[in-house]
This record gives structure tokens, C-alpha cells and sequence, in this order.
């Protein structure tokens, strides 16, 4: 393809500081570069306890055993999210229970929360998808109203806002991807926002095998032991190194895809207007981040149709998750609780945009192939 959906970005400071690894002889977690984006991260998030983690899939199975849950119990979900929501639960033997989504933002209704809530229920996991913020204090009432944890899975969250408040910081529990094709990258790599301090002690015996090897290297004992579960949750320095590069023009590279998706968003306001197509929905108290641009055609096989035309174009623009209450391991596992008609027809009419930070004037070609499509097709 000529235009790429996602090219991951690199700030210029990559090497330099890979280098800078290399000649400090400490290529395993938790060193210099570590710390510093730990330490940036937890001020975003409002001053939780940050730790980097290999993935966000990591963060999440940390999630899971921080929320100490036992077989049979249930966690509330979307459907419409990536596999390693559900995953990490499902490791642990609970069951995740699939919940609709609102038609706006395509983020877990919030109104469909209760009804979904048994006595096996241990907690809710709310997705921001696209970076737009789901609506966290009704759903933190719910919660305390049962005595549930919420967790966040804000892989693709990072610097977004919700009534003021950062994303990673509205929960017990938050966890963020770096993944390339996320916002800033560290190829793969992830870190858990640990916002209650009563969890933060055992989050560290989690992260490292179980030990108490964090308070040995602290000095707080002669020697560290296993005390509880866990496993090597940590990234290597390199990664924390490319990914303090990022970290750095964290600002800029927001900037630059809010940008992007402005850009989008004008280009497709009156073909929304004549009913061929509608944009994405960001309510007034939430700020996003321009994670991702995306279309919700008439049905399938117009979002179809057009995902042909633009690679016939030489534009790669994919559809984006299949249902997860749809999946066969989601069948075995889980359970849909009512109706998933949102969630079976977004995932059915969306399409994503390419959307990265050199883009460029790659985005007039998208931009007038669409339009031309919609010219053609209407």
C-alpha cells in the first residue's frame, strides 16, 4: 500500500538514548530510563503509582490478580474491545460478562451496568475507546453502590480528559498500551496506573515473579523471597529508553494527530449531513486524544465496499474488532448480558482511517478517495 494505516512515530532522541543504555550496562527493568517515564507517566495520570509493564496485556493480567478474583467470578466488559480486556480475566478463571455499548461514543453504556451485576460480580472494566473517556462517575457509583473495582483499560487513552480529570486516573486501577501503533511507542510496552495506595505494595510483589525483590532493592530486607503469585511483568531499559524518547514529545505528537483528525472531521461533515456516513461523537466534558479516525458506513457492505475501493486506491484502512461475545473462545468463556445490537452493528459499519504522525499530505489522497467514493456510490 502506498498509504499505510499506521507508521510509528520516532521523535529523533531514539538511539541516542538506546545508545545511552548500552553504555550504562543496564539492559534489564526498572534502571534509569524506567524511572523517568514512570515518573512522567504518574504525573499525567494525576500522581498514581506508574509501573511499566512489557504490554498492556500485562497490565491487565496485574489487573486481574491485583483484583484477587477466583474462579466463577464475573467481570463486566464490552464486547467491543481488543481480546487481552477479556484475557486477562479469563486466566484467572472469571467469567467476563459482555455488556453493550452507547451509540455515540461506542464506549460500555453505562445505563446497561446494573442489570448485568450478580453476587459473582468482582468488578468493571471500562475500555475509552478511541481515546475518548466512558462516563466514569456514573459508572464509579455503580461500583460503590455494589462494592465493585473498576479498571481501566486505557490502551488507548493516554492524555485524554474526562470533566478535567486525566484518563488512567479515574479508577483503582488503569493500563496503558505503547504498542506501535499507539499514540507514543515503545514497539511493544505498557504500564499500570496503581491509583490506590493499598495496592501498590502488592503490585510490585505481582510485577516481579511474586518476590519482594522492589523492597531488597529498597534495602528493606537482607534478601527478597517469593511471597506471593506473579510473573516478569517488566520491559527491558531499551524499550523504556525508546520509549522515554516519545515521552518527551508526548505534547507535539497529541497535537499532531488532533490535527489529523480535525482535518477528517471537517472533510466528512456533509456527507454526514446528507446521511451517507456519520463521524465519530466526543461529548463536551470528555477531550480526546486523536487516537483513531473512524467512519460508520450505512451497513457492511458499504464499510466494505469502501475498505475495496481505497485498496484498490492503494490505502489501507482496516474495519476494526470483531465482537468478542461473537468469538468461539468468548462463547466458552463468557457470556453476552442482553441485547448487543450496538455493538454487533458498529462492529459491522466502521472503518478506520490511516491516522500517524507523518501522514502529511498523504491525507488529501484519503480525503478525496473517500469523497470519491461517496460521489461514485451515492
Amino acid at each position: 500500500m502506498d498509504v499505510l494505516f499506521n507508521v510509528p512515530p520516532v521523535t529523533g532522541r531514539e538511539l541516542e538514548y538506546i545508545g545511552d543504555v548500552i553504555a550504562r550496562r543496564h539492559l534489564s527493568g526498572d534502571g534509569h530510563y524506567t524511572k523517568l517515564c514512570q515518573n512522567w507517566l504518574s504525573g499525567q495520570v494525576g500522581g498514581g503509582e506508574v509501573r511499566l509493564t512489557h504490554s498492556c496485556t500485562a497490565a491487565l493480567e496485574m489487573a486481574a490478580l491485583l483484583a484477587r478474583l477466583e474462579p466463577g467470578d464475573e467481570v463486566i466488559m464490552p464486547s467491543f474491545t481488543f481480546v487481552s480486556t477479556a484475557n486477562a480475566f479469563v486466566l484467572r478463571g472469571a467469567v467476563p460478562v459482555f455488556v453493550d455499548i452507547r451509540s455515540d461514543t461506542l464506549n460500555l453504556d453505562e445505563t446497561l451496568i446494573e442489570q448485568a451485576i450478580t453476587p459473582r460480580t468482582k468488578a468493571i472494566v471500562v475500555v475509552h475507546y478511541a481515546g475518548v473517556c466512558c462516563e466514569m462517575d456514573p459508572i464509579q457509583a455503580i461500583a460503590d453502590r455494589h462494592g465493585l473495582m473498576v479498571i481501566e483499560d486505557a490502551a488507548q487513552a493516554l492524555s485524554s480528559l474526562y470533566k478535567g480529570r486525566p484518563a488512567g486516573g479515574l479508577s483503582a486501577i488503569s493500563c496503558f498500551s505503547f504498542h506501535e501503533t499507539k499514540n507514543v511507542v515503545s514497539g511493544e510496552g505498557g504500564a499500570i496506573a496503581v491509583n490506590d495506595e493499598a495496592l501498590v505494595e502488592r503490585a510490585d510483589i505481582i510485577r516481579e515473579k511474586g518476590t519482594n525483590r522492589v523492597e531488597f532493592r529498597r534495602g528493606g530486607v537482607d534478601k527478597y523471597t517469593w511471597l506471593d503469585v506473579g510473573s516478569s511483568y517488566l520491559p527491558s531499559e531499551i524499550n523504556a529508553a525508546y520509549l522515554w524518547a516519545q515521552l518527551e514529545n508526548a505534547d507535539r505528537l497529541t497535537e499532531t494527530r488532533l490535527a489529523i483528525w480535525d482535518r477528517y472531521h471537517h472533510a466528512f461533515e456533509a456527507a454526514e449531513r446528507e446521511g451517507r456516513l456519520r463521524r465519530p461523537i466526543v461529548p463536551s466534558h470528555c477531550r480526546h486524544n486523536g487516537h483513531l479516525y473512524y467512519l460508520l458506513m450505512r451497513d457492511r457492505s458499504d464499510r466494505d465496499a469502501l475498505i475495496g475501493w481505497l485498496a484498490k486506491h492503494q490505502i489501507l484502512a482496516p474495519f476494526h474488532y470483531i465482537p468478542l461475545h461473537t468469538a468461539p473462545a468468548g462463547l466458552t468463556y463468557g457470556r453476552a448480558n442482553g441485547d448487543m445490537t450496538m455493538t454487533d452493528a458498529t462492529s459491522a459499519r466502521l472503518i478506520r482511517l490511516p491516522l500517524f504522525d507523518e501522514l502529511g499530505a498523504a491525507q488529501d489522497r484519503v480525503i478525496d478517495r473517500v469523497l470519491a467514493y461517496l460521489g461514485e456510490d451515492a
